[in-house]
């Protein structure tokens, strides 16, 4: 098998499981173990896939991008604590937007909504999750619906976000590098997080580690923007120490 064919292969499987095992890989290949990671290198430096322990991971690019099927699969239990300090910063605001995305939507569930609050968001699930408490007043932004996300898009949604001013926004991302920012691969995401971001008056990034030394196609957003970061312990303490020298609180739980 040529190189090229089989570094398509690696990375079709990696796109499609959502991770890819070298030994796995080496005996589906009839290969050397060596040979899978010298290709999973190779994908690396060209910014496809990201190397983990044992294999690697695919990164998130303008040609593709996971759902909210695997989202709402992987780092689950790293989710939900991000969501739960998250929302523990919400401190006075009363108004509050809350991004597309599976982990910014466990953050809307874990808001304190024993007084009243309005929250804003594209995402569909979110809206229908918040829906039914009474103390949530829930603005749903119009526009194209993008099904592998359940998110509006497009003008509309920008038009509705320039109106408002929010006391906080909870906004996720594809990627997330001290030289890059934060980073979508879809123009049209970019373009309704990065009206978020300037209308709003706080902005705190939730994510997992593995979105952290990632940049996709469309930056949105810049380090310094943002009050705080909220991601799991596997992020080391000496990175995360290199990103809250550009502004923000760096939050590991």
């Amino acid at each position: 098998m040529r190189s090229d064919e089989r570094k398509r292969r690696i990375l079709a499987r990696a796109r499609a499981d959502g991770r890819v095992d070298v030994v796995e890989m080496a005996a589906e290949l009839e290969v050397a173990p060596e040979t899978v990671r010298r290709d999973l290198r190779l994908l690396d430096e060209h910014g496809l896939v990201r190397r983990t322990h044992g294999g690697a991971i695919p990164v998130e690019s303008a040609g593709f991008e996971t759902g909210l099927k695997f989202r709402s699969a992987s780092h689950v239990p790293e989710k939900r604590r991000i969501a739960k300090a998250a929302a523990d910063r919400i401190d006075d605001a009363e108004t509050v937007f809350v991004d597309e995305g599976f982990t910014p939507q466990l953050v809307a569930e874990a808001l304190p909504l024993t007084r009243p609050l309005t929250v804003i968001t594209a995402s569909l699930p979110t809206a229908a999750a918040l829906s039914e408490h009474p103390a949530c007043t829930v603005l749903l932004l119009g526009g194209r619906v993008r099904g592998r996300t359940l998110a509006t898009v497009d003008h509309w949604a920008i038009s509705m976000l320039g109106e408002m001013v929010i006391d906080l926004a909870y906004v996720g991302a594809n990627g997330i590098s001290r030289e890059f920012g934060l980073t979508t691969p879809d123009p049209a995401v970019g373009a309704v997080k990065a009206k978020a971001v300037e209308v709003s008056r706080r902005r705190i990034f939730v994510g997992v580690h593995t979105k952290f030394g990632v940049h996709s196609f469309n930056r949105f957003a810049k380090i310094g923007d943002l009050e705080a970061i909220v991601t799991d312990t596997n992020l080391s303490a000496s990175e995360a120490h290199r990103y809250s020298l550009l502004g923000p609180k760096v939050i590991r739980t």
